[in-house]
């Protein structure tokens, strides 16, 4: 299994150039694209595959907005490893 840090070093290594040249404003909406293909996919009840493919695209489009703003997603994904969730919002 790889852990997060890796996956966006993964993504980084593969992308980042090309997506920094894109800047956030549109990669972010690349990112949008892919939530929503991914809302279709788990609204339409489409095959297994398809949902798993779009959670990974949805992951790997997160990684790229990460990386161009300089954001480590293991550290900021720390607030939820604790004992006490920052931000936890009750039904």
């Amino acid at each position: 299994m790889m852990e997060i840090r890796e996956f966006q070093e993964l993504i980084a290594r593969r992308y980042k150039a090309r997506d920094q040249e894109r800047g956030v404003p549109r990669t972010f909406m690349w990112f949008v694209e892919e939530v929503g293909e991914l809302a279709t996919a788990l609204a339409t009840g489409t095959d297994r595959a398809n949902i798993e493919e779009e959670f990974a695209d949805v992951f790997a489009w997160l990684c790229t907005l990460a990386n161009i703003t300089d954001v480590d997603l293991e550290t900021a994904c720390a607030k939820y490893t604790g004992d006490r969730v920052k931000g936890f919002k009750p039904k």
